[in-house]
């Protein structure tokens, strides 16, 4: 299994640049929401182009936490 990393660079203004590498699809806001969902005010969310790839079942039910 790929990798999955979320990095946070923090700006000198206090806002944040969130980037996700190997986590697909809607997948990315779910991890990065449960990352800042109590640490922070997001004002706008740009999405990448992993966002928009599509994640087959299997390969999702395992980001999830296993087979079912």
């Amino acid at each position: 299994m790929k990798e999955e990393r979320i990095t946070i660079t923090i700006n000198e203004d206090g806002s944040l640049n969130v980037k996700t590498d190997g986590i697909k699809g809607e997948a990315c806001l779910d991890e990065v929401n449960a990352l800042l969902d109590e640490l922070s005010n997001i004002k706008e969310i740009k999405k990448t182009d992993e966002y928009n790839q599509r994640v087959n079942t299997q390969e999702q039910r395992i980001q999830r936490g296993g087979v079912q």
